[in-house]
């Protein structure tokens, strides 16, 4: 019985990867905004219909970037506590506060109206997720954020390729930020991106990523945040089948839907006037029991889900100050996410559902 993991690498051919190679030989320049960089970045602006996007060496670096970028050092950033633990992790890691919202039960999103009445003075940023690639309420989001003068900054770990209003996700906030990791639908091995909407700040983040100097000329504090040719190339490559990959995607969740039709699971809602990604395949159990149940009756036929968000990031045990969110609480219990990769055929998503139903 063939072992079924919860996601699966999309590797090109390996014969369009070598003849990048061949270039990266050639040239002999393996780093430091290469050649095949700068191509990855000119391609992948255009493929999304950005102006200012950033390629870095993974999505970790780039939310830090951009809690630098907006100035967050020892504030407060209003959060999601149901998001992978990265988006805490660059929080504190940048010597912040992260201030839980709780979500919305529908979306699973950062619930706006939690927002407001968290603002303090020492408030520096909100930090929404587009969970699962799922849009947040951005146009509320954005209203609030102006009337406070607050800085917003989006996780959009899994939002490559989805569009909101005939437009890119990732342009929505003043930065958005995604992860092109080997397990996302989208990957450069390892990688990530900052996308800006002011210039000033744009100027800043390529600065930033590159120790923040230019030869000897030492402008400002910098990390060393350089995605390599190796990640660019892989890159290039996975453009190219970037629409046959979410055309899959979409063709493997409809077969999910329809065997889980009329079934006591529900999906999160997508909003509307949304292009998705079919970047994964979460359901929502009754309960935490019957979650662990169904787990346990997957992973004894070699299938392995995962409990993707969990738990919830409130209740993390290293924070200093807890915070009640009962809402992504109560969903980080009884959320699993179903196998979900390009070649996963028809016949072993039926063979999950038989298991599940």
């Amino acid at each position: 019985m063939s072992r079924i993991n919860v996601t699966k690498s999309f590797l090109p051919p390996i014969e369009e990867y070598e003849a990048y190679l061949k270039k990266i030989w050639d040239s002999g320049q393996l780093t430091n905004q290469g050649p095949l960089l700068k191509e990855f970045e000119d391609h992948t602006k255009k493929y999304l219909g950005l102006e200012r996007f950033h390629f870095v060496t993974n999505g970790t670096l780039a939310l830090q970037l951009a809690l630098k970028a907006v100035g967050v050092n020892g504030g407060e950033v209003i959060t999601t506590p149901f998001s992978y633990v990265a988006t805490t992790s660059a929080i504190l890691w940048e010597n912040a506060t992260p201030v839980y919202a709780d979500i919305d039960p529908e979306t699973l999103n950062l619930d706006p109206q939690n927002i407001e009445e968290l603002i303090t003075p020492e408030t520096k940023a909100i930090l929404p997720v587009h969970v699962f690639g799922n849009p947040c309420d951005v146009e509320e989001i954005e209203k609030i954020a102006k009337k406070h003068s607050i800085k917003v900054i989006y996780d959009a770990a899994h939002a490559f390729g989805v569009t909101y209003k005939k437009k890119s996700l990732l342009s929505w906030g003043d930065i958005s930020v995604c992860s092109f990791h080997a397990t996302k639908l989208f990957q450069t091995i390892e990688g990530g991106c900052v996308v800006v909407n002011d210039d000033n700040i744009t100027s800043d983040i390529e600065l930033m990523k590159r120790f923040g100097h230019r030869w000897n000329d030492h402008q400002m504090l910098g990390i060393n945040a350089k995605a390599s040719e190796f990640q660019a190339a892989m890159g290039l490559c996975s453009l190219n089948y970037i629409d046959d990959v979410i055309a899959k995607r979409k063709q493997i969740s409809s077969v999910y839907d329809g065997e889980l039709k009329d079934t006591q699971y529900k999906k999160p809602k997508i909003r509307e006037e949304t292009e998705y990604n079919y970047s994964y395949y979460p359901v929502i159990f009754r309960d935490e029991e019957s979650l662990l149940q169904a787990k346990k009756k997957l992973e004894k036929e070699n299938i392995f889900p995962r409990r993707y968000f969990y738990p919830s990031l409130n209740t993390l045990p290293y924070l200093e100050n807890k915070q009640s969110c009962p809402v992504s609480e109560g969903v980080a219990k009884k959320i699993l996410s179903l196998p979900l990769y390009s070649d996963l055929n028809t016949e072993e998503v039926k063979r999950i559902t038989e298991v599940l139903c």
